[in-house]
């Protein structure tokens, strides 16, 4: 893995990960193949990102099934109001959350590539970038039917590619320079981010506790039973994650799809219950969020979509979303 895919790597790491270190819930691809990261340390995710996985044998399932998985779209719809976006309670409204996971790393990479330009250099070449599932809040009906980690593609943005600027571009990975746009890069990032993630950071420990809530568990406990209907033999939402990482791995190119279709549908279907009690939770845990730090929202939704339209037209970029 190259430096700048390590720093990448880290970058959404440090989106997606609650504060206080707690553990990443977000699923992220390597080289064309997903890796499961949803209830796992960052340090292991860097890990698995960084070294090729050693497949055991797959736990019995059931053979998937030929229907593929469906082109998934994109959409510039902003929400009514900010706070979904920031601090989503549901499964749909993490692709808002997605799509300002995206944005702020392309202001990176459009703000570095604009130094580079301006200092005749080039960047080193970073893997293009993915939209991350957030599992703690799993969006079941795009998992349904777009599969486990499959989604839209990113659009490429204008001005945020690797190349520097006029001439041969003799900038290194490794030059003072290079490291100074990076620099300028995540600083750009940072700024933006700042607006928001202090506050999205209190959000994700706020839901932390559900993991305990007695509901909560009395309904995961259904989904031995329900995941065994599907072929699958696990024992919790862990287990079911390593099925489906070893089969994704192991997966042909060509039925890969169908895995993803199959396993995805089964996690739905499954996992159905579960929302029905976090999902109502986690909407009452937000609306006392919100007068609990009453001010501090004030501010996001003052500054937030203004921050963003402001970023846009400066480095040419867009706010997308996935969308099923």
């Amino acid at each position: 893995m190259t430096e700048g895919e390590v720093r990448e790597v880290r970058e959404v790491l440090r989106t997606v990960r609650p504060a206080g270190g707690r553990r990443s819930t977000a699923r992220v691809r390597d080289r064309g193949r997903s890796r499961v990261a949803a209830r796992v340390p960052a340090v292991a995710v860097l890990a698995l990102l960084a070294a090729a996985c050693t497949a055991g044998p797959a736990p019995h399932a059931a053979p998937p099934t030929a229907a593929r998985t469906s082109a998934a779209r994109l959409s510039a719809a902003l929400p009514d109001d900010p706070v979904r976006m920031v601090l989503p309670a549901t499964g749909a409204e993490t692709r808002w959350t997605q799509g300002l996971d995206v944005f702020v790393r392309q202001e990176a990479r459009a703000a570095a590539a604009s130094c580079a330009r301006e200092h005749g250099i080039a960047l080193p070449a970073r893997a293009p970038l993915t939209f991350i599932r957030f599992y703690e809040l799993p969006d079941l009906d795009f998992v349904a039917r777009h599969g486990l980690s499959e989604s839209a593609a990113v659009p490429a943005a204008t001005g945020t590619g690797a190349g520097g600027g006029s001439g041969d571009g003799g900038g290194s990975g490794g030059s003072a320079a290079v490291h100074g746009c990076l620099a300028e890069g995540t600083a750009a990032a940072t700024a933006l981010r700042d607006t928001y993630a202090a506050l999205q950071g209190r959000w994700f420990d706020t839901l932390v506790p559900l993991r305990r809530d007695p509901a909560v568990l009395r309904a995961l406990r259904t989904l031995p039973g329900c995941l065994a209907g599907h072929g699958i033999r696990a024992r919790d939402e862990n287990g079911f994650f390593a099925v489906a990482d070893t089969q994704e791995q192991t997966a042909a190119p060509d039925r890969l799809p169908a895995v993803e279709r199959a396993l995805g549908s089964a996690y739905a279907d499954c996992m159905r219950p579960v929302e029905a009690v976090r999902e109502p939770a986690r909407l009452r845990l937000r609306a006392r969020f919100l007068t609990d730090h009453a001010a501090q929202v004030r501010a996001l939704r003052a500054t937030l979509f203004p921050s963003l339209r402001r970023a846009a037209r400066e480095h040419g970029l867009s706010l997308v979303f996935p969308a099923p």
